[in-house]
């Protein structure tokens, strides 16, 4: 796994935005280890930036720049914030997917649920998911333990993946929808792992 794939910026991980890096190098400032960069940017895209699903957002983002901008994103859009910023810190970062029952919307639905992971030389790979906590979710960030949104149960899985770009499907989701209600009939799912 050439780790070179996950520093790098794109169209979606636009972290050499004036915004991202300000905020990346905030967030870097009075930290002793990457350890700690990686929490302070976990932490600010969990905490600060609201799930669009939880608090019924019509505004649909995509890009970096855009969910730090707007202070919203679906999960896949909080994942490409928290890359972009990990990434403006020189901390290899991954798209992880899982594919879930998302009851709590729409009953029979299912979808893909965005996350990451971050590559720290102590740990290895560690899966980190900055969604934001609400009742019955606590994502924390405590290596090297994972600590996750959502355990699985038996109609749910993992993709199994660390991919160092966003999958096309989330991105075309998020691009052509404009709405909570477009987005919960169209969220973006796949039937097996790929």
């Amino acid at each position: 796994m050439n780790k070179k794939n996950y520093l790098k910026e794109s169209k979606i991980i636009d972290f050499k935005n004036e915004n991202i890096k300000k905020l990346a190098k905030e967030l870097f400032l009075n930290s002793s280890s990457k350890e700690q960069i990686v929490k302070n940017c976990f932490e600010y895209v969990r905490d600060e930036i609201k799930h669009s699903g939880d608090y019924k957002i019509d505004k649909v983002t995509c890009k970096a720049s855009e969910v730090l901008e707007s202070k919203t994103g679906w999960c896949f859009a909080k994942s490409h914030l928290l890359a972009a910023l990990l990434r403006a810190n020189n901390i290899p970062t991954a798209f992880c997917y899982q594919r879930l029952s998302c009851k709590e919307y729409k009953e029979n639905l299912f979808s893909l649920h965005g996350f990451n992971a971050v590559y720290l030389e102590e740990y290895g790979w560690l899966k980190i998911d900055a969604r934001g906590n609400k009742k019955e979710v606590d994502a924390q960030f405590i290596p090297p333990k994972e600590k996750l949104a959502f355990e699985l149960d038996e109609s749910e899985f993992d993709l199994g993946v660390y991919y160092s770009n966003p999958l096309d499907i989330v991105i075309k989701a998020l691009k052509i929808n404009s709405s909570y209600k477009q987005m919960i009939n169209n969220m973006p799912d796949i039937k097996s792992t790929i």
